[in-house]
């Protein structure tokens, strides 16, 4: 009794706090708490950000020139990652410069200054002797300065500067060194200096000949200043100076407008979702409707917490992890009616339900939280900002439904009013109010299902000939550049037409303070001539001066480049390999993670297919949409198999069609409910939205509808091939082990 009553008190202040929490999120609480919208920061496609453009002062040529670029972007890349900055981008533009994207960040002068725009990093000897530079750098951090107190800063050292900092530490510490800066900087001092700047000149006594050193202070370093001084010694040195060419505040590409109609998109896409679960599961679904209200909450205010920028990738991984958290109430509430249906009490078949549930639940869930985890470690960019919104989504997800949903759930049946079969969206007989028409024989139709996937793809290699390959947009092509000072802000859609002759097809947006100049990007690769009959035609149209009028006129290599396309194809197949073995460990044999990999394999080659086939361009959305496919694929085929794996303890060896006919029906409602909820909360947003977001909305719709499909039509009739020839003696032994598990569980032997 007094269990039940805590719990009560628990849930109506669970329900008064998700009521507050969204009063907040919406409207805050003047100046103590902000709204979440003025809380979140946005990336460059949303809301706008800083972009700097970079000229490398060199001599180099051919081969030597592409490795210095190479080598200029991978340190670029440290320190904007060192500033902490999410979603940043770097770049090569042309055959010596650099574009540098940093979204959320409004002051662009300052956010030039800390990358440093021809910073050399030089350790010096008290007399101005340099001995080593930041190629000797391996890495440097911040930790807690236990004796000191406050911070100190580590730096490691690469094998050759380990040699290096030891000789300079001997020369300093024997007293033959005398300072060039007397009464500033002490003789025994190592000096280290970005440009002309001292940013450190700690002491040494003796000599330092290990691969590491860490630099303390009297009192410590505060936390700020010991994470900006390490920031600029991990940056390293810029193997050339660099000149800025421009910088800017770039607008947003979709717009706040976009934005705005994405927010409301998302609101009726969400409130469809609500409205479906209640009609369906009846008080479960409103169970569920709570648990996702606090779901979103717990995305939103982790994201502002930790400061995630949010970009359209990111977009994708919320709206994939909502159908995921929509999902593991399905499979809740199916164990529970199922359970019911079996003639248990309400309160019997919820104790049961939970328990049958969870197992498959959890298993669903790891599978996508490693994948996302292998993304975010290895991806780059639009990935890390995908996988980085999953992970946190799938992680909420498990919590709500195993706490909340589990909570609210046992609530209702300690009520004598609700634990009634109409509230758990059942009739009186025990049979659902709503259930699956559906009866497949999955296995007896599997070459049918084959004979569709090959189609596909013939399809699609077909027309990937015809067409020449791919429509890649400009992020793999690369293309041509054109940025213009206008005086004043003018009509994007007027400025298109005006270049409408040249058939382009670009991408035009605003940029500059007053938006007062616009960007010309398209995959068509423009020579200076052609270069010049554009910029020449809005020349003459708005009077401008050609000197002032074309700030960057070039060529550009593809902000995707081969960095972010061989990461995500690296981080895809990693963590295909870490999902095989999860599998192979939590099923016992391989033949379970073989058919979902096999899956998983067509999924990708399928979208791949498709995108040929109607032309889709392959660009950053695209990648979004492949990692949706990994994600959702594997999680839809994990329920499908934990089924088969429950349910073979009821079936003999030579009913092993009929083993997994049954398991694929069974999960087959909770499929296509999972596969709705996840596209119905995209449909309002594709139609809502503008042309931009309903492109990167297309790979989400077809890895949704790719990955429902093969798991249930594919993925198990794959599983059966590769079981129906196993021996007698294995099966049975499996089948006796589940058996025994069954009874255990149920009660039956002790």
């Amino acid at each position: 009794m007094k269990s039940t009553r805590f719990k009560r008190v628990l849930s109506v202040f669970i329900i008064l706090a998700l009521v507050a929490g969204w009063y907040l999120t919406i409207f805050g609480a003047g100046k103590k708490v902000d709204k979440m919208s003025d809380q979140l920061k946005y990336g460059l496609d949303i809301n706008g950000g800083v972009y700097v453009l970079l000229e490398a002062d060199t001599d180099a040529t051919g081969t030597e020139r592409t490795k210095l670029m190479e080598q200029t972007k991978h340190v670029l890349e440290n320190r904007v990652n060192a500033m902490g900055i999410s979603e940043s981008t770097v770049s090569i533009e042309g055959e010596n410069r650099i574009r540098v994207e940093m979204p959320g960040v409004e002051d662009a002068e300052d956010a030039i200054e800390q990358i440093g725009r021809t910073a050399q990093l030089r350790f010096l000897l008290a007399d101005g002797t340099e001995v080593m530079t930041g190629d000797a750098i391996k890495d440097s951090g911040v930790a807690t300065d236990t004796e000191n107190g406050g911070y100190k800063i580590t730096i490691d050292f690469s094998s050759e500067g380990s040699d290096l900092f030891a000789d300079a530490t001997r020369k300093a510490s024997s007293g033959e060194v005398k300072s060039a800066m007397e009464g500033y900087v002490e003789d025994n001092a190592i000096i280290i200096m970005l440009d002309d700047d001292i940013i450190s000149a700690p002491t040494v006594k003796e000599t330092i000949s290990s691969r590491s050193c860490e630099i303390t202070s009297p009192g410590g370093f505060s936390e700020e200043e010991a994470t900006q001084t390490s920031a600029l010694i991990r940056g390293g040195a810029l193997p050339a100076t660099l000149t800025e060419v421009n910088s800017s505040v770039e607008t947003a590409t979709i717009g706040a407008d976009a934005l705005s109609k994405s927010v409301k998109a998302g609101i009726i896409g969400l409130a469809i979702v609500m409205v479906i679960m209640v009609l369906v599961y009846g008080m479960l679904g409103l169970i569920a409707d709570i648990a996702l209200l606090i779901y979103i909450q717990f995305i939103l205010w982790g994201m502002a917490g930790i400061g995630i920028v949010l970009t359209l990738p990111g977009i994708a991984g919320i709206i994939l992890s909502i159908g995921m958290a929509v999902d593991s109430n399905v499979i809740i509430f199916t164990r529970i009616r199922e359970e019911i249906a079996k003639g248990k009490s309400i309160k019997t078949a919820v104790e049961m339900g939970f328990q049958s549930a969870f197992t498959t639940v959890i298993d669903a869930q790891t599978t996508t939280l490693i994948a996302s985890i292998v993304l975010y470690l290895i991806g780059t960019t639009s990935v890390k900002g995908f996988a980085l919104t999953l992970m946190i989504g799938t992680v909420c997800s498990i919590i709500t439904a195993v706490f909340i949903t589990q909570l609210f759930i046992n609530v209702l049946v300690g009520s004598d009013r609700f634990a009634k079969m109409k509230f758990f969206g059942m009739n009186e007989d025990g049979t659902p109010k709503v259930k699956s028409p559906f009866n497949i024989n999955i296995i007896k139709n599997r070459k049918k299902f084959y004979a569709i996937s090959a189609i596909i793809l013939i399809l699609g290699v077909g027309f990937g000939l015809a067409k020449g390959g791919f429509n890649y947009g400009i992020d793999f092509t690369g293309g041509t550049m054109i940025q213009m000072e206008m005086g004043e802000k003018v009509d994007i859609d007027e400025i298109k037409k005006d270049i409408s002759e040249f058939d382009l097809n670009p991408t035009i947006v605003y940029a500059g303070d007053d938006n007062t100049q616009i960007i010309i990007r398209t995959i068509k690769d423009l020579k200076a001539g052609e270069r010049k009959e554009v910029e020449h035609v809005l020349i003459d149209k708005y009077k401008l001066d050609h000197d002032k009028a074309v700030l960057a006129s070039e060529e550009f290599g593809p902000s995707v480049g081969k960095d972010l396309r061989n990461n995500a194809v690296k981080s895809i197949i990693i963590a295909t390999l870490c999902m095989l073995i999860y599998i192979r460990f939590r099923f016992k044999t391989w033949k379970y993670g073989l058919a979902a990999v096999a899956g998983l394999v067509h999924d990708v080659f399928v979208t791949l297919a498709l995108y040929a086939i109607f032309g889709f361009t392959i660009n950053n959305p695209f990648i979004a949409g492949i990692l949706t496919v990994v994600g959702y694929s594997i999680n839809d085929t994990i329920v499908v198999f934990d089924r088969i794996r429950e349910n073979v303890k009821f079936f003999k060896r030579k009913q092993n069609e009929e083993l997994i006919n049954t398991s694929v029906n069974q999960t087959l409602s909770r499929s296509i409910m999972t596969s709705l909820t996840t596209l119905i909360v995209m449909v309002p947003l594709f139609v809502l939205a503008n042309n931009e977001i309903r492109q990167f909305l297309i790979p989400l719709i077809i890895g949704v509808l790719v990955g429902t499909y093969s798991s249930i039509f594919l993925c198990s009739p794959v599983f059966y091939e590769l079981t129906r020839k196993e021996s007698l003696s294995r099966y049975e032994i499996e089948r006796e082990k589940a058996l025994k598990e069954f009874k255990r569980n149920n009660g039956i032997v002790k």
